[in-house]
């Protein structure tokens, strides 16, 4: 799993094999792409960090 972490505070987590790359933006801002959940396309949303998450442990 990866834990992404949103510049508001907030975090949610995705399955490994949804993410596509995590890279900065032109402007410096940190952008994480990953499938929409349908796996229909490719999006790319702003982030102010990430981790990747052992299965079976959990994190706060």
């Amino acid at each position: 799993m990866i834990k992404y972490y949103y510049p508001d505070g907030t975090h949610c987590y995705r399955a490994l094999h949804t993410a596509h790359a995590v890279f900065r933006s032109d402007d410096g801002k940190l952008i994480a792409r990953a499938m929409r959940p349908d796996n229909t396309a490719l999006y790319e949303f702003e982030i102010a960090g990430f981790e990747l998450v052992e299965p079976g442990v959990r994190h706060e």
